[in-house]
């Protein structure tokens, strides 16, 4: 895996924190979230958090590809992306983009683990 973020499994529930305070651009990013969709594609973890406590940067590219996250778990049966510690400069740039609308927040990784595994399965 990469050092960009790190994974635990919590219950049924698999936390990815991401490691990096800048998701832009690049050969990093792509390399990150390919990582992030083998977890979904090739072992099957379906209830993901994605912790961003670390996190003060997103380009429109990274906003993308979590996007694409979101809709390959949309379609798996018991799945479920949840974003948390989504700073106040990614909670506005999410606000303007309407990605709010869209994609489920919540403050802390435990209020996230706690939402996954309240999903009945």
């Amino acid at each position: 895996m990469d050092s960009t973020f790190i994974v635990q499994q919590i219950g049924k529930c698999t936390v990815v924190e991401l490691r990096t305070p800048s998701l832009m651009d690049g050969p990093d990013l792509e390399s990150l979230m390919q990582d992030i969709f083998e977890l979904v594609d090739k072992q099957d973890h379906r209830l993901m958090a994605l912790d961003f406590e670390r996190v003060t940067y997103l380009s429109s590219r990274a906003i993308g590809l979590i996007l694409g996250l979101h809709q390959r778990l949309a379609k798996l049966p018991h799945s479920q992306l949840v974003l948390c510690g989504v700073g106040p400069k990614l909670r506005e740039l999410i606000k303007l983009t309407s990605l709010d609308k869209v994609l489920t927040i919540r403050p802390s990784q435990k209020e996230a683990v706690r939402l996954l595994q309240a999903k009945p399965h």
